[in-house]
Protein backbone atom coordinates (compact mmCIF):
# COMPACT_ATOMS: atom_id res chain seq x y z
CA UNK A 1 0.00 0.00 0.00
CA UNK A 2 1.19 3.52 -0.70
CA UNK A 3 0.96 5.28 2.48
CA UNK A 4 1.16 8.99 1.95
CA UNK A 5 3.01 10.84 4.70
CA UNK A 6 2.92 14.34 5.97
CA UNK A 7 4.61 17.34 6.23
CA UNK A 8 5.08 18.64 9.95
CA UNK A 9 6.35 22.67 10.35
CA UNK A 10 6.86 23.87 13.45
CA UNK A 11 6.37 27.97 14.07
CA UNK A 12 7.58 28.25 17.08
CA UNK A 13 7.53 32.36 18.19
CA UNK A 14 5.91 34.21 15.47
CA UNK A 15 6.37 37.97 15.50
CA UNK A 16 4.31 38.96 18.20
CA UNK A 17 4.18 36.74 21.30
CA UNK A 18 6.34 37.66 24.17
CA UNK A 19 7.88 35.84 27.34
CA UNK A 20 4.53 36.67 29.19
CA UNK A 21 2.42 34.51 26.77
CA UNK A 22 4.30 31.31 27.85
CA UNK A 23 7.90 31.50 29.22
CA UNK A 24 9.12 28.45 26.64
CA UNK A 25 8.58 30.78 23.55
CA UNK A 26 11.67 30.84 21.67
CA UNK A 27 13.29 34.20 20.96
CA UNK A 28 17.26 34.14 20.33
CA UNK A 29 19.10 31.56 18.35
CA UNK A 30 20.02 29.76 21.15
CA UNK A 31 16.67 28.96 22.18
CA UNK A 32 15.10 28.24 18.81
CA UNK A 33 18.33 25.73 18.37
CA UNK A 34 17.11 24.25 21.24
CA UNK A 35 13.01 24.22 20.12
CA UNK A 36 14.22 23.11 16.77
CA UNK A 37 15.99 20.15 17.75
CA UNK A 38 13.15 18.67 20.14
CA UNK A 39 10.69 19.75 17.75
CA UNK A 40 12.39 17.45 14.93
CA UNK A 41 12.68 14.82 18.03
CA UNK A 42 9.05 15.23 17.84
CA UNK A 43 8.48 14.71 14.06
CA UNK A 44 8.56 18.06 12.62
CA UNK A 45 10.24 18.40 8.81
CA UNK A 46 10.72 22.11 8.76
CA UNK A 47 11.08 25.12 11.04
CA UNK A 48 9.19 28.61 10.08
CA UNK A 49 11.82 31.42 11.73
CA UNK A 50 10.89 35.11 13.31
CA UNK A 51 13.55 36.82 14.47
CA UNK A 52 13.69 39.78 16.94
CA UNK A 53 15.07 43.26 17.75
CA UNK A 54 17.11 44.30 21.05
CA UNK A 55 13.98 44.85 22.54
CA UNK A 56 11.82 42.30 21.15
CA UNK A 57 10.29 43.67 17.96
CA UNK A 58 9.14 41.79 14.79
CA UNK A 59 12.20 42.31 12.57
CA UNK A 60 13.42 41.57 8.88
CA UNK A 61 17.30 41.46 9.71
CA UNK A 62 19.22 39.27 7.44
CA UNK A 63 22.17 39.01 10.11
CA UNK A 64 19.43 38.16 12.52
CA UNK A 65 17.89 35.69 10.43
CA UNK A 66 21.24 33.75 9.44
CA UNK A 67 22.25 33.74 12.98
CA UNK A 68 19.32 32.06 13.79
CA UNK A 69 19.42 29.96 11.01
CA UNK A 70 22.51 28.58 11.53
CA UNK A 71 22.18 27.98 15.41
CA UNK A 72 19.28 25.70 13.93
CA UNK A 73 21.18 24.22 11.70
CA UNK A 74 23.99 23.27 13.64
CA UNK A 75 21.54 21.70 16.47
CA UNK A 76 19.47 19.81 14.29
CA UNK A 77 22.07 18.69 11.21
CA UNK A 78 21.24 18.67 7.65
CA UNK A 79 17.83 16.92 7.26
CA UNK A 80 15.30 19.53 9.32
CA UNK A 81 13.58 22.30 6.28
CA UNK A 82 14.78 25.71 7.79
CA UNK A 83 12.39 28.57 6.22
CA UNK A 84 12.62 32.27 7.34
CA UNK A 85 9.21 34.49 7.27
CA UNK A 86 8.91 37.80 5.24
CA UNK A 87 5.89 38.96 7.27
CA UNK A 88 5.78 42.70 7.55
CA UNK A 89 3.55 43.08 10.91
CA UNK A 90 3.00 46.33 9.55
CA UNK A 91 6.42 47.29 10.04
CA UNK A 92 7.95 47.09 6.12
CA UNK A 93 6.66 48.08 3.05
CA UNK A 94 6.59 45.64 0.01
CA UNK A 95 9.81 47.05 -1.63
CA UNK A 96 11.20 46.88 2.24
CA UNK A 97 10.45 43.04 2.88
CA UNK A 98 11.74 41.77 -0.83
CA UNK A 99 14.40 43.68 -0.21
CA UNK A 100 15.07 41.70 3.10
CA UNK A 101 14.44 38.41 1.61
CA UNK A 102 16.81 38.88 -1.28
CA UNK A 103 19.27 40.15 1.20
CA UNK A 104 18.81 37.05 3.59
CA UNK A 105 20.69 33.46 2.24
CA UNK A 106 17.86 31.11 3.10
CA UNK A 107 16.95 27.61 1.71
CA UNK A 108 13.06 28.50 2.08
CA UNK A 109 10.96 31.42 2.61
CA UNK A 110 7.36 32.50 3.01
CA UNK A 111 5.30 35.08 1.18
CA UNK A 112 2.85 36.80 2.26
CA UNK A 113 0.19 37.36 -0.88
CA UNK A 114 -1.45 40.08 0.72
CA UNK A 115 1.48 42.01 1.86
CA UNK A 116 3.62 41.54 -1.01
CA UNK A 117 0.70 42.91 -4.01
CA UNK A 118 -1.70 44.91 -2.00
CA UNK A 119 -2.36 46.31 -5.73
CA UNK A 120 -1.96 45.12 -9.28
CA UNK A 121 0.99 47.54 -9.49
CA UNK A 122 2.88 44.80 -7.51
CA UNK A 123 2.72 41.92 -9.24
CA UNK A 124 5.24 41.87 -11.26
CA UNK A 125 7.45 42.52 -8.56
CA UNK A 126 6.48 39.21 -7.03
CA UNK A 127 7.21 37.40 -10.38
CA UNK A 128 10.56 38.28 -10.49
CA UNK A 129 10.97 38.05 -6.70
CA UNK A 130 10.12 34.43 -7.27
CA UNK A 131 11.64 33.79 -10.47
CA UNK A 132 15.08 34.85 -7.94
CA UNK A 133 14.28 32.69 -5.55
CA UNK A 134 13.96 29.47 -7.80
CA UNK A 135 17.20 30.61 -9.50
CA UNK A 136 19.13 30.19 -6.15
CA UNK A 137 17.65 26.91 -5.03
CA UNK A 138 15.28 28.87 -2.41
CA UNK A 139 11.37 27.54 -1.89
CA UNK A 140 9.08 29.65 -1.89
CA UNK A 141 5.98 29.09 -0.04
CA UNK A 142 2.96 31.63 -0.25
CA UNK A 143 0.66 32.73 2.56
CA UNK A 144 -3.00 32.67 1.90
CA UNK A 145 -5.46 33.77 4.25
CA UNK A 146 -9.10 33.42 2.95
CA UNK A 147 -10.22 31.94 -0.90
CA UNK A 148 -9.93 34.93 -2.22
CA UNK A 149 -6.41 35.23 -1.45
CA UNK A 150 -6.28 31.94 -3.09
CA UNK A 151 -8.39 33.20 -6.24
CA UNK A 152 -6.09 36.26 -6.45
CA UNK A 153 -2.80 33.71 -6.72
CA UNK A 154 -4.86 31.21 -9.20
CA UNK A 155 -5.19 34.19 -11.23
CA UNK A 156 -1.42 35.19 -10.95
CA UNK A 157 -0.47 31.68 -11.94
CA UNK A 158 -2.67 31.51 -15.11
CA UNK A 159 -1.69 34.93 -16.23
CA UNK A 160 2.00 33.64 -16.25
CA UNK A 161 2.99 36.57 -13.92
CA UNK A 162 5.08 34.02 -11.28
CA UNK A 163 7.26 31.92 -13.61
CA UNK A 164 6.38 28.68 -12.51
CA UNK A 165 3.38 26.63 -12.75
CA UNK A 166 2.46 25.75 -9.45
CA UNK A 167 3.83 26.80 -6.21
CA UNK A 168 3.78 25.56 -2.67
CA UNK A 169 0.91 27.34 -0.42
CA UNK A 170 -0.40 27.58 3.37
CA UNK A 171 -3.61 28.84 4.25
CA UNK A 172 -3.93 30.52 7.67
CA UNK A 173 -7.18 29.54 9.31
CA UNK A 174 -8.71 31.59 12.17
CA UNK A 175 -7.09 35.40 13.71
CA UNK A 176 -4.78 35.84 15.92
CA UNK A 177 -5.94 39.15 17.47
CA UNK A 178 -8.65 37.17 19.49
CA UNK A 179 -11.08 36.67 16.47
CA UNK A 180 -12.29 33.92 15.09
CA UNK A 181 -10.50 30.64 15.89
CA UNK A 182 -9.66 28.51 13.48
CA UNK A 183 -12.17 25.04 13.38
CA UNK A 184 -12.60 22.16 10.94
CA UNK A 185 -15.14 23.37 9.57
CA UNK A 186 -13.26 26.35 7.89
CA UNK A 187 -11.70 23.67 5.21
CA UNK A 188 -14.48 22.77 2.86
CA UNK A 189 -15.02 26.39 1.25
CA UNK A 190 -11.22 26.19 0.88
CA UNK A 191 -11.53 23.22 -1.06
CA UNK A 192 -14.32 23.76 -3.02
CA UNK A 193 -12.36 27.18 -3.46
CA UNK A 194 -9.52 24.83 -5.32
CA UNK A 195 -6.66 24.36 -2.53
CA UNK A 196 -6.80 20.78 -3.55
CA UNK A 197 -5.63 22.00 -6.88
CA UNK A 198 -1.75 23.16 -5.57
CA UNK A 199 0.67 20.19 -5.74
CA UNK A 200 1.60 21.54 -1.80
CA UNK A 201 -0.61 22.96 0.52
CA UNK A 202 -0.66 23.21 4.01
CA UNK A 203 -2.82 24.74 6.93
CA UNK A 204 -1.97 26.89 9.92
CA UNK A 205 -4.80 27.23 12.81
CA UNK A 206 -5.15 30.22 15.34
CA UNK A 207 -6.46 29.20 18.65
CA UNK A 208 -6.71 25.93 20.15
CA UNK A 209 -8.30 23.60 17.78
CA UNK A 210 -5.14 23.66 16.37
CA UNK A 211 -4.49 20.45 16.47
CA UNK A 212 -8.35 19.33 15.33
CA UNK A 213 -8.02 21.57 12.48
CA UNK A 214 -4.93 20.47 10.77
CA UNK A 215 -5.53 17.01 11.34
CA UNK A 216 -8.70 17.59 9.37
CA UNK A 217 -6.50 19.22 6.56
CA UNK A 218 -4.22 16.31 6.47
CA UNK A 219 -7.27 13.84 6.08
CA UNK A 220 -8.40 15.93 3.01
CA UNK A 221 -5.23 15.84 1.68
CA UNK A 222 -2.86 18.52 3.10
CA UNK A 223 -0.09 19.11 5.68
CA UNK A 224 0.06 21.03 8.44
CA UNK A 225 2.06 23.76 10.36
CA UNK A 226 2.00 24.21 14.28
CA UNK A 227 3.05 25.81 17.19
CA UNK A 228 3.08 28.75 19.46
CA UNK A 229 2.96 31.87 16.61
CA UNK A 230 -0.72 29.83 16.20
CA UNK A 231 -1.96 28.31 19.58
CA UNK A 232 -0.64 27.66 22.84
CA UNK A 233 -2.73 24.69 23.87
CA UNK A 234 -3.06 20.67 23.50
CA UNK A 235 -6.34 19.00 22.10
CA UNK A 236 -7.62 18.64 25.71
CA UNK A 237 -7.52 21.97 27.03
CA UNK A 238 -3.92 21.97 28.65
CA UNK A 239 -1.46 24.06 27.79
CA UNK A 240 1.32 22.72 26.19
CA UNK A 241 4.79 22.42 28.02
CA UNK A 242 6.84 23.80 24.75
CA UNK A 243 6.57 23.43 21.19
CA UNK A 244 7.49 19.74 20.61
CA UNK A 245 4.69 18.85 22.56
CA UNK A 246 2.77 20.44 20.07
CA UNK A 247 4.59 18.82 17.23
CA UNK A 248 4.18 15.68 19.06
CA UNK A 249 0.45 15.77 19.72
CA UNK A 250 -0.14 16.30 15.55
CA UNK A 251 2.55 13.93 14.67
CA UNK A 252 0.37 11.13 17.14
CA UNK A 253 -2.93 12.03 15.96
CA UNK A 254 -1.40 11.55 12.15
CA UNK A 255 0.19 8.37 12.77
CA UNK A 256 -2.78 7.35 14.43
CA UNK A 257 -4.85 7.43 11.11
CA UNK A 258 -2.19 5.92 9.17
CA UNK A 259 -0.73 9.24 8.17
CA UNK A 260 3.11 9.28 8.98
CA UNK A 261 5.20 12.47 9.33
CA UNK A 262 7.81 13.19 6.08
CA UNK A 263 11.10 14.26 6.76
CA UNK A 264 12.37 17.79 5.34
CA UNK A 265 14.14 16.26 2.30
CA UNK A 266 10.64 14.72 1.48
CA UNK A 267 9.71 18.29 1.52
CA UNK A 268 12.17 19.99 -0.39
CA UNK A 269 11.74 16.71 -3.00
CA UNK A 270 7.83 17.61 -2.87
CA UNK A 271 8.25 21.23 -2.83
CA UNK A 272 10.85 21.16 -6.08
CA UNK A 273 8.81 18.48 -7.71
CA UNK A 274 6.00 21.45 -7.37
CA UNK A 275 8.13 24.41 -8.62
CA UNK A 276 9.11 22.27 -11.67
CA UNK A 277 5.74 21.66 -12.67
CA UNK A 278 6.04 17.60 -11.54
CA UNK A 279 3.88 18.06 -8.59
CA UNK A 280 0.71 15.49 -8.20
CA UNK A 281 -2.30 17.54 -6.67
CA UNK A 282 -3.23 15.61 -3.19
CA UNK A 283 -6.59 14.38 -3.61
CA UNK A 284 -9.30 15.71 -1.37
Amino acid sequence: MNVRSVAIAVAPNGGRRTGADHPALPIGPAQLARCAAAAAEAGAAMIHLHVRDADGRHVLDPEASAAAAAAVRAAVGPDMLIQQTSESLGRYSPDEQRAAVLATPSESVSLALRELVPDAGHEAALGDLVGSLVARDCLPQIILYDAGDLSRLRDLLQRGVLPVQDIPVLVALGRYDGGTGATPRMLPPLLQAGLAGFGHWSVCAFGPEETRTVTAAALMGGHVRVGFENNLHLPDGRMARDNAELVGATSAALRALGLPPCDGNGVRREWRAVLEGRGTPQPA
